[in-house]
């Protein structure tokens, strides 16, 4: 028995050794994501950066790195200075991965010619510091996944100065609607150029909620406005952690049943479908917790309102709580939403606050008042309370800090409280 027991032992161990006797064949030349870079120079100094596609990635480093959660960011420095410059790893992302931890993660069991192989490629593949005066140097630098859209910020430190670049990314991950893609397929329908008097009152006139795709009914209120166009929007968005939200079809459907079963991290999450104006949100972004079934999410709709050259996005937002049971969809279970609806819109404008891009902020009539005692109910059934305000924010490409926000004097920002009377 116990031979036949070694002898089983050593098959398999056998069969893991020659299994694991694959070669390595990365491909050093591969350059199709500089097709994609993009490039900005502040005096003597020119950065270049993209982002590696899934497929890029396991082309060129032989592995599947989005398997690993890591997404390979190529970065060149062209340095006409005087100076050295140091480049921030940190900058790029907080919790990057260093070249030898993704290698090691890519190790095979008893192949030690092989995993050298590996480390060596990947080292010599990485970016170095510092960059040197007059010289130009350029790697990889390994940072975490995303799929939608990723901003990526370039620091350069020096002894005589520091230079900051920003650069964001629409990635091809997802099956999504982009604020860009939204603009090209809106863009032949015409506009209405307004001044802040006439942006007030079309506020105003704005419908109080969502329907359904029966325009009759009556869902979530339209609780927020975004001014800006794709360029104003995203860099700040995706600074502050919002994420698109994929369509709903096979695959995100089956990613969302697995997050749901296992706790798996899904930030792409499907929302339900709302309308405006006869068509469902044109952009659904969302902010996750490590659950589905905890996430602020928000619906934008493009209008025919142009603000100072600048696009005017009506919104609803709301904070999914949790799940509970119910008649009113298909799966007999939906999300629950944060009552407080104002707790939420106000999380939004405090989360702007932070993310460099929010230029102006103000509040006009919406819903109007809904209390504990006369709540209003979104299409599932679901009672929220409100003042009934809906919150303003127009966004700036210009990097400003928060005492630089204006206000709209529209509406004095409501007080806090939950509404009783």
């Amino acid at each position: 028995m116990q031979c036949k027991l070694a002898k089983s032992f050593l098959l398999v161990f056998l069969l893991a050794v020659l299994a694991g006797c694959v070669s390595f064949k990365p491909n050093p030349e591969l350059s199709s994501f500089h097709d994609r870079a993009q490039s900005r120079t502040q005096g003597n100094v020119n950065v270049t950066a993209s982002v590696l596609s899934e497929e890029e990635g396991r082309e060129l480093f032989d592995i599947d790195l989005s398997a690993k959660q890591v997404q390979p960011v190529w970065v060149r420095v062209r340095n006409n200075d005087n100076h050295p410059y140091w480049l921030l790893s940190s900058a790029l992302d907080p919790e990057y991965f260093s070249p030898h931890e993704v290698a090691y993660s890519a190790h095979r069991w008893l192949q030690p010619a092989y995993n050298e192989q590996v480390d060596n490629y990947f080292t010599r593949m990485s970016f170095f510091n510092p960059i040197p005066p007059q010289s130009t140097r350029s790697g990889i630098f390994f940072v975490n996944l995303d799929e939608d859209e990723k901003e990526i910020d370039i620091d350069l430190l020096s002894r005589e100065e520091t230079k900051f670049f920003d650069f964001y990314f629409e990635l091809d991950g997802l099956r999504t609607q982009t604020l860009r893609e939204t603009e090209v397929k809106m863009a032949k329908r015409s506009v209405k150029v307004i001044d802040e008097a006439g942006l007030r009152k079309a506020l105003r006139a704005l419908p109080c909620c969502t329907s359904g795709e029966d325009p009759n009914t009556q869902g979530d209120p339209l609780n927020l406005v975004v001014i800006g166009n794709s360029e104003h929007l995203f860099p700040p968005f995706v600074r502050r952690g919002w994420h698109y939200a994929e369509e709903s079809y096979l695959r995100s459907i089956w990613r969302t049943v697995n997050s749901f079963l296992f706790g798996k991290h899904y930030r792409y999450s499907p929302v339900s479908n709302l309308y405006y104006d006869g068509r469902k949100q044109d952009i659904a972004l969302q902010k996750a917790r490590g659950t589905i079934h905890q996430r602020n999410h928000l619906r934008l709709w493009l209008t025919d309102l142009r603000f100072e050259g600048k696009e005017v996005w009506v919104g609803q937002i709301s904070r999914d709580i949790g799940v509970r049971f119910t008649l009113h969809t298909p799966t007999f279970t939906t999300h629950k939403i944060d009552p407080d609806l104002d707790e939420t819109r106000t999380a939004f404008i405090e989360d702007m606050l932070f993310s460099m891009g929010l230029k102006r902020l103000g509040f006009v009539r919406g819903v109007g008042k809904k209390t504990l005692g006369q709540p209003g109910y979104n299409l599932t059934g679901d009672p929220y309370i409100t003042d009934g305000l809906r919150a303003v924010l127009e966004f700036d490409r210009r990097p400003s800090n928060m005492e630089d926000v204006r206000f709209f004097n529209w509406v004095d920002p409501p007080v806090r409280r939950l509404y009783r009377e």
